[in-house]
């Protein structure tokens, strides 16, 4: 089967079932970024209407086939989904097209698997495919050792290749959990040894590509890697925050940016990266305001909130990118409130590649950090 990672140039044809959501992306515009940004070449893309899954073939035989046309057509190598496909409908498909099927949460975790340099991001990572792959076992598994020879990695008598699979991935799931833990114990020391020194710490989160990394860099003066693409950014960097003579210790972290659909897996596996955003005493939402669906993305991020326990944190909303609006929706002001779920929320005006709003962030920043720092210790 061809990956993502192994074939840099794959081109690939692009199907987006509308079941009736609220947030379909009709033109399959970020299905397309994330294909790019795993290496891959979207040459086509088919888009239909459907109230419910196939059982078989997710989109149903008649439109399997129109796929395979177009795959015909265009020289396609892959078939890329942007919802969750069932390992029975992923081999289905694969036997009906006669080509590698993919989802949207392969695609995902195969970009974070190209971009994890840490090695809890690594580690992270290899946990949420380990439990993708677990259900699936279709060639998809080629990333793992297959050892021979050492004590208790052959099959026992009768036992079949398919089950020496599931072993292997079960016994590569727990040491790997293990791993997760300690690391997972390290950070927890880390954000002690932080807790004592009274600081204040600042969580950077958002819906990936809202610009996170270069407003951390222009904070904290930094060169933690940004770039104009999907998931830049996978390893928590943290950094000293200075708001002027006189301010507390400020800790400023970023975070792996949130996006629609993001993989329960990896919810899970990147749980204590995420728990920067679950322990910090302010939530330095970005949003990038040139996009016209930011009111959505805004959403997605409150839902992966939610699931993480972090929807109680008060946030501060910076909506960034103003140096890409249009004249007609610029900000008449560089602050004032956003509603979210009922709740006004601060909101400031900047553009991190300019500069343009930082001085007000900082003042919002540094009143909110003074503000914590009078209320009395709870008992």
């Amino acid at each position: 089967m061809t990956h993502p990672s192994d074939s840099k140039t794959a081109p690939t044809i692009l199907v987006g079932v509308d079941f009736g959501v609220a947030n379909f992306d009709a033109e399959l515009e970020e299905l397309g970024l994330l294909a790019q940004t795993a290496g891959l070449q979207p040459v086509g893309r088919i888009v239909c209407k459907r109230r419910a899954p196939d059982a078989a073939l997710f989109v149903g035989s008649g439109k399997a086939e129109e796929i395979r046309q177009l795959a015909l057509e265009t020289g396609a190598t892959e078939i890329l989904f942007d919802q969750a496909l069932s390992p029975g409908q992923q081999r289905n498909l694969e036997r009906h097209l006669q080509m590698p099927v993919n989802d949207r949460t392969f695609l995902i975790l195969e970009i974070f698997a190209q971009r994890a340099r840490s090695h809890e991001g690594k580690l992270q990572v290899e946990l949420a495919r380990l439990q993708y792959l677990s259900t699936r076992l279709v060639r998809r598994w080629s990333h793992l050792e297959r050892q021979r020879g050492g004590i208790g990695t052959r099959g026992g008598p009768g036992e079949t290749q398919i089950e020496l699979d599931r072993r292997m991935i079960s016994e590569n799931i727990k040491r790997t959990k293990e791993r997760l833990s300690k690391v997972k114990r390290q950070r927890q020391t880390q954000r002690r040894q932080r807790e004592r020194r009274d600081a204040f710490n600042i969580s950077l989160i958002g819906y990936t590509n809202a610009g996170k990394s270069t407003l951390f860099n222009a904070l904290v003066k930094a060169r933690a890697y940004a770039a104009d693409q999907l998931f830049a950014t996978l390893d928590t960097t943290t950094r000293q925050l200075y708001l002027g003579e006189g301010s507390r210790s400020v800790s400023l972290s970023d975070t792996v940016g949130f996006i629609r659909d993001l993989p329960h897996g990896l919810v899970d596996a990147f749980q204590a990266t995420l728990q920067e955003a679950i322990d910090a005493d302010l939530l330095l939402h970005v949003v990038d305001a040139s996009n016209p669906d930011y009111a959505e993305q805004i959403a997605q991020v409150q839902s992966v909130l939610k699931e993480i326990g972090a929807q109680d944190i008060p946030q501060l909303l910076v909506f960034n990118k103003v140096d890409a609006m249009g004249p007609d929706s610029l900000p008449l002001r560089n602050s004032d409130s956003f509603e979210i779920e009922g709740v006004q929320t601060p909101r400031v005006f900047v553009s991190a590649k300019t500069l343009s709003g930082l001085p007000r962030l900082r003042e919002m920043l540094a009143e909110r950090a003074k503000f914590v720092a009078d209320l009395p210790l709870s008992p």
